[in-house]
């Protein structure tokens, strides 16, 4: 057996630990059931310019990403973004949500959306804290279909 030390794993390498993992879980847990979803902020070129990425697995659904471009901000938008994500993961039916974040403003934006701390990294980096959030969901249960939205 060899321990290498790198900086620059393959996507093969990085592939591989993932499937180890996943096949692991799935012995232990039973199927994650994980599903991909997204929220997509075009211009008039239709360019992504902002929007919201994520997950739902094993009753979660795990924001990843949340980006509002700085003209479109204080209009609701980022609430929408999380409205429409936390019902679709009602219908496939999760109990939770969770994210993290380094922002403040963003952090008082979740906590207005239901969302609360539980657990904080410090220096992240150092002299900011790294928050994560979670906030209760009530499943539905109920086929859901994916769409799309205008924000003016």
């Amino acid at each position: 057996m060899q321990i290498e030390l790198t900086e620059a794993p393959t996507d093969g390498d990085i592939a591989a630990l993932e499937a180890g993992l996943a096949g692991f879980n799935r012995a232990q847990l039973g199927p994650s059931d994980r599903r991909s979803l997204a929220l997509l902020i075009r211009d008039e070129a239709g360019e992504v310019v902002g929007g919201l990425s994520g997950s739902t697995a094993r009753g979660w659904l795990m924001i990843d990403t949340l980006f509002v471009p700085e003209a479109m901000r204080g209009q609701g938008v980022a609430s929408e973004l999380l409205a429409l994500p936390e019902k679709e993961a009602q219908h496939r039916g999760c109990h939770g949500a969770w994210l993290d974040t380094l922002n403040p403003q963003a952090r008082r934006l979740y906590e207005r959306r239901g969302y609360a701390s539980f657990g904080e990294l410090q220096d992240l980096p150092k002299g900011h804290t790294l928050t994560f959030m979670q906030k209760a969901l009530s499943p539905t249960g109920q086929a859901s279909s994916c769409s799309s939205i205008t924000i003016e």
